[in-house]
């Protein structure tokens, strides 16, 4: 009689924890994400279209990891310290190697904001030389109160902006757990500090923001010029998969190349005469044919913007 009349006041205490312990964290990333393999040792997870929004929870780029007898190298850390906790875990759903390594492509705020989950569990954090400082400029703490206001609570106070612990140059190739890696700097291009990193045996190639598939990209200040150059290299690296920052894995890079070069010399070829004949932007933004693009993805977000600072970069170079 007394164990049945205890059960029930048991569970009056402890159903308040049952359910705290089923119940996801309120920062806890619940979009959905799937790791998916592309080569022996390399995987990929891709983020969802569009810009960052509470909807997709800033899961809107990708990263990859790669899978050696020795651990793990990681590509990106993703938008957020939630995102970054849900792609370990996809990890540990295929290895219970460590997490030694994390490439940083750049330090844009969707490709590093998770950075801190892989530093507390070990991993170096690698990106190139340009990128030193980058999380002390105004630039960047602008973006991260932009983040935490459009993010919150997966991009908080508690989110920490990592440096690197190495910064590496132009062109280093490395090995791990008998897998060698190529990594390129490509920059200045999406930015100054572009990163590539190519599993050489599986011919994997990912190329960060350099290359967008099936969207817009965004192109914000850069040098427009150098980055057209910058795919130059990459088609050299003659991948056999291609994971861009953006959208799906191309099994022909070269017309993925194609496409981010293109989309790039359209915006010099529509907007350099119009610089450098003084007309202005809002006159000439509206007089170019941009069907080819109106219907992708982050139009509307991206490309007035592409266009309005790209026309400012040809002003500069003399509308060239």
């Amino acid at each position: 009689m007394i164990v049945r009349l205890l059960f029930p006041l048991m569970l009056l205490v402890l159903w308040p924890a049952v359910q705290a312990a089923q119940s996801p964290r309120i920062d806890e990333a619940t979009v959905p994400m799937q790791a998916v393999q592309l080569g022996p040792h390399s995987y990929f997870v891709q983020g969802l279209p569009g810009a960052a929004s509470s909807e997709n929870q800033g899961f809107m780029s990708n990263a990859g990891f790669v899978v050696t007898r020795d651990g793990v190298v990681v590509f990106d850390a993703l938008a957020s310290p939630p995102l970054a906790e849900k792609l370990v875990g996809l990890i540990r759903t295929i290895t219970r190697k460590p997490i030694k390594r994390v490439i940083v492509s750049h330090y844009h705020a969707d490709h590093f904001y998770g950075l801190q989950v892989f530093k507390a569990l070990g991993a170096e954090i690698w990106a190139h030389r340009y990128a030193e400082g980058a999380t002390r400029s105004e630039g960047a703490a602008k973006r991260f109160a932009q983040r935490k206001d459009a993010l919150f609570p997966w991009v908080s106070d508690d989110t920490r902006l990592l440096e690197a612990d190495r910064l590496v140059d132009d062109k280093l190739d490395f090995e791990m757990g008998g897998v060698t890696f190529a990594l390129r700097h490509v920059g200045p291009a999406h930015s100054r500090e572009d990163l590539a990193m190519l599993v050489v045996p599986d011919g994997v190639l990912y190329a960060g923001d350099l290359v967008f598939r099936g969207r817009v990209p965004f192109v914000g200040d850069a040098d427009s010029r150098a980055w057209i150059a910058a795919l130059d290299t990459l088609i050299a690296l003659n991948p056999r998969v291609l994971v861009p920052g953006h959208g799906a894995p191309s099994h022909a890079p070269r017309t993925d190349l194609v496409f981010t070069r293109d989309y790039l010399q359209y915006l010099r070829d529509q907007l350099g005469p119009p610089a450098r004949n003084l007309v202005p932007f809002e006159d000439a933004y509206e007089q170019i044919d941009w069907s080819k693009y109106r219907a992708l993805p982050a139009f509307d977000e991206a490309n007035r913007t592409n266009a309005y600072n790209q026309y400012l970069r040809l002003e500069q170079e003399g509308g060239k």
